[in-house]
């Protein structure tokens, strides 16, 4: 089987049928038998796995295989005392409880690409950033977790699924591996 590592750049969509005037992943990936395992916002960014293979898929995105996804993420504000803490054990969410998290403040990674267009930066409210890894793959999870906390989401950046990691790969970029 294969499997392509993609880092989704922001503002692309994690389909490849056109939707209106977004750009989509057949700007990048011209295989037609690949298949995303596991979606990513539009405006997040980061490690994409695409596959031509339906049970690498399933094994990828099934909650019950419980396969660990990291990202890195930069929040509004400084997390409080205990603010984590909610995150470790599980906050809850509007669609039930998360499964609890790791999450873990980080300074700013070193070699993160530039993003187009950047964050917008608020002399008056300081940042911060976070690696949170979710065992688990609801819609937008990350940001209303950190939401959840009173910490908005600036910036999303998923980093590792399962044992894949980004390593070295630039926006737009793929690496494709047999399995």
């Amino acid at each position: 089987a294969r499997l392509v590592l993609f880092n989704k750049p922001f503002r692309v969509l994690s389909q490849f049928r056109a939707s209106g005037e977004k750009e989509t992943l057949a700007a990048y990936i011209q295989d037609p038998r690949l298949r995303v395992a596991g979606r990513l916002d539009y405006d997040s960014e980061g490690l994409l796995l695409l596959t031509d293979d339906g049970s690498l898929v399933q094994r990828i995105t099934h909650p019950r295989s419980k396969m660990p996804k990291t990202y890195w993420t930069q929040v509004e504000g400084l997390p409080e005392e205990g603010a984590l803490d909610v995150l470790r054990q599980g906050v809850t969410l509007k669609d039930g409880p998360a499964r609890p998290a790791k999450v873990r403040q980080i300074t700013a990674p070193k070699g993160l690409w530039a993003r187009h267009p950047p964050i917008r930066h608020r002399v008056s409210v300081p940042d911060c950033w976070l690696e949170i890894t979710i065992f688990e793959g609801r819609n937008r999870q990350v940001r209303r977790m950190t939401a959840a906390i009173g910490l908005p989401t600036l910036r999303l950046v998923r980093v590792r699924v399962g044992p894949w990691r980004l390593d070295g790969l630039a926006p737009g970029e793929q690496r494709e591996l047999t399995v």
